[in-house]
């Protein structure tokens, strides 16, 4: 018997923990089908909302904000990238060189969730996961965020007139606010059900033993 399980990922564009955790959680639910079937949502978390235009230097960036060196970060970045690719995602190994503000982008993912095909918001998250951290592409141009939502099947005049407002800021806000209230204060966050929390880019095996049991007990 199949158990349908509402899952809301959390996260950024910016995180590259995002992009190895959505890989491990992909390759659990394909081990776990026939078992579990999975409403997934992408839901909004912003690292840095107060990035200025045209962002910062990456390795500035993490030096102010928890004090690493160039070193360590190197250091991190290639473990990040045997993570990425365990789950089948390439990150670039120069590393993302800036980091910029992700909230228009937000706006686009909340765009593919009200008007878009089914799969349209999963597919355009992993494109823009990709063109930021495989290829160091910048998250905050129009030019780029039209480009892949185009590519993964939204109207293009739709995101253009979406790009050129205010139109969902305020939704994707609210959303923010919803799951900061809820306690989560770092990405990747995965919610089971609105009510079981899978925090961090665990690896596959612990997303699949955590549906499991989250599955058997939904259909007790």
């Amino acid at each position: 018997m199949t158990a349908s399980l509402k899952i809301d990922f959390v996260s950024d564009v910016s995180c590259p923990w995002c992009a190895v955790g959505l890989g491990a959680l992909e390759q659990a639910l394909e081990r776990l089908q026939g078992t579990v079937k999975a409403d997934l949502h992408f839901q909004p978390f912003e690292l840095n909302p107060q990035m200025p235009p045209g962002g910062q230097d990456i390795t500035e960036h993490l030096t102010e904000k928890y004090g690493s060196t160039p070193e360590k970060q190197a250091e991190i970045r290639e473990m990040i990238r045997q993570r990425g690719a365990e789950v089948g995602f390439e990150f670039r190994r120069e590393g993302r060189g800036r980091i910029y503000n992700t909230f228009d982008a937000h706006r686009l993912l909340l765009l593919a969730e009200n008007e878009g095909q089914p799969g349209q918001q999963h597919a355009l998250k992993k494109a823009l996961l990709t063109a930021y951290h495989g290829r160091a592409e910048s998250p905050e141009s129009h030019e780029v965020l039209l480009r892949l939502a185009t590519e993964v099947g939204l109207d293009p005049a739709r995101v253009q007139a979406v790009l050129a407002s205010d139109e969902l800021a305020d939704e994707v806000r609210a959303q923010e606010l919803m799951y900061q209230r809820a306690g989560i204060r770092s990405v990747p966050a995965v919610v089971i059900n609105d009510r079981h929390l899978i925090s961090g880019g665990q690896p596959a095996e612990v997303f699949e033993q955590a549906l499991r049991q989250i599955a058997a007990g939904a259909q007790a």
